[in-house]
């Protein structure tokens, strides 16, 4: 654009001329304008986005995005689906060893493009950019914008638990879910290192939450409350559907583990941390989920489970007795840091797909003095709180999660092109290529088999959403269509917001 108020990410110097009019310079020029006679100087710096994020920081993003509100209030479905208690312990344990082969090719894949952007950097150098837009529509529009949303309506409902008396009103459920959608907005505008730390004080408190809960789990087991693990495989479902639907239910709940692609262009030292960080966060809530389910089966049966409204509550009342007040405390603090990370790699999809001239150019800019994606951080804000005005977004949420698994396979499906057409590039981890393999196979299974199971006209409305974004790519995209008075919007943006372009440059 002509009018631009920063250019080619670099910070431009506004100095007086003699008749008053002012004249622009861009750090970009090599020659430097003459301030002899002023105290004028230029200082030459480019905006980019800091490396910020440690193993530490980039364990706690995987780990607080993972553990939601979910092992808290509803680990009964795989229970259901399963028939037995230990059915749904092994389906508990795979799906967290299938979350790590998935995070094992999420590592290499990351080590090879290492660039932020997740699945989209991945799916356009492998497959172009068709697949990549598709991609970015459904994830910006529907997938992570309505899972944050759904995060905070479930922090505002436990939140109204502390006023029993109030009842259950929906307007201050909203308005809370949307306040803490806003803060976690200024947060990660402000610094990436706070949002970062923030994540990981949030998930050391959800730790410690469930570490007392395994701790009471021990205790009981030590006491002798062994019933439920004793004939734990009577009752055991026949039907293969059934057990594949228990897996996609667990495996909704391992959602997260591939949060740290979002953001590899800020990690230090990506091709070590990036493999550590995405194995350990795995590893440890794959542990953590196990003894939480055992510690639960110890404190009531599994009948009881079933119909309890939120399990961590009912082992709480029953365990911890007038300390009970410490489990609806650490859903606050899980969906909290649950929504944290969402917003912290959602919006970084924004940015690469802006930066890719996928979506408005304006998204991709980086503010000049916080160094944060400061457009895409409230263009992910505002979809969050347009998502949380309807009564119920879970159903919308239903009908879109097969997407998650049909891109996670097309992704890692990508690795295996990569070992072909990228065969010279340094891989400091290289997995064995049954394990991609193995992965694809078990998310082609995963996509289809609920459409089997039970298929429903909302999934075709889901999937014609997802092909409907090719509406918005040819005329915009594609043939770069312009809309009259949006290079003034893009302007303005960068005047009242001080954020400038910040192109990818590859790590040298």
């Amino acid at each position: 654009m002509d009018n631009r108020a920063f250019e080619d990410s670099e910070k431009s110097a506004v100095a007086p001329s003699e008749n008053g009019s002012r004249k622009r310079y861009t750090t970009e020029s090599t020659e430097s304008p003459d301030y002899s006679g002023s105290d004028v100087s230029i200082r030459q710096e480019k905006v980019r986005m800091k490396k910020t994020v440690g193993l530490i920081s980039g364990t706690s993003l995987i780990v607080g995005t993972i553990i939601g509100s979910g092992i808290f209030i509803s680990p009964k479905s795989v229970l259901q689906r399963t028939g037995s208690v230990g059915l749904s312990l092994v389906v508990w344990t795979a799906s967290g060893f299938l979350a790590l082969l998935g995070s094992l090719s999420y590592a290499e894949l990351g080590t090879v493009i290492r660039k932020s952007g997740g699945e989209y950097s991945y799916i356009k150098e492998a497959l172009g950019d068709i697949p990549a837009f598709l991609f970015a529509w459904t994830s910006v529009i529907v997938v992570r914008t309505s899972s944050m949303g759904i995060i905070c309506l479930t922090f505002g409902e436990y939140m109204a638990t502390f006023f029993p008396y109030c009842g259950s009103p929906i307007i201050p459920i909203k308005l809370v879910a949307a306040l803490a959608i806003v803060s976690l907005g200024v947060i990660n505008s402000y610094s990436t290192t706070l949002a970062g730390r923030t994540q990981v004080v949030f998930t050391f408190v959800k730790l410690i939450a469930l570490i007392i809960i395994v701790i009471g789990g021990i205790v009981k087991l030590i006491q002798g409350n062994v019933s439920q693990f004793e004939n734990s495989f009577e009752g055991t479902t026949t039907s293969p559907s059934n057990i594949a639907l228990a897996f996609y239910n667990a495996l909704w709940a391992y959602d997260g583990w591939n949060n740290l692609n979002y953001v590899t262009e800020e990690l230090k030292d990506p091709a070590k941390n990036l493999p550590r960080a995405n194995v350990l966060g795995v590893m440890i809530t794959t542990v953590i989920y196990l003894l939480v389910n055992i510690s639960y089966l110890t404190a009531m049966t599994s009948l009881e489970l079933l119909n309890s409204p939120a399990v961590a509550v009912t082992w709480g009342d029953r365990v911890l007795g007038a300390a009970a007040v410490l489990m609806p405390l650490s859903v606050l603090f899980s969906t909290f840091g649950a929504a944290n990370g969402t917003l912290f790699g959602g919006g970084r999809v924004v940015y690469v797909a802006a930066r890719e001239g996928h979506l408005p150019e304006m998204l991709s800019y980086v503010q000049c003095k916080y160094y944060t994606p400061f457009p895409s951080i409230i263009f992910t804000i505002v979809i969050s709180l347009i998502m949380i005005i309807p009564g119920d977004i879970s159903s919308l949420v239903d009908f879109f999660s097969f997407s998650a698994w049909l891109f996670y396979g097309v992704t890692v499906s990508c690795l295996i092109i990569f070992r072909f057409t990228k065969k010279d590039v340094e891989r400091p981890i290289k997995v064995p290529i049954v394990i991609p393999i193995l992965f694809v196979l078990i998310a082609i299974y995963l996509v289809i088999g609920p459409i089997i199971e039970s298929p429903q006209i909302e999934l075709l409305y889901a999937f014609l959403f997802i092909i409907g974004g090719l509406l918005f790519y040819f005329p915009f995209v594609y043939f770069k269509l312009k809309i009259k008075g949006f290079e003034w919007l893009t302007t303005s943006v960068q005047l009242l917001c001080e954020v400038v372009p910040s192109p990818y440059e590859p790590e040298s």
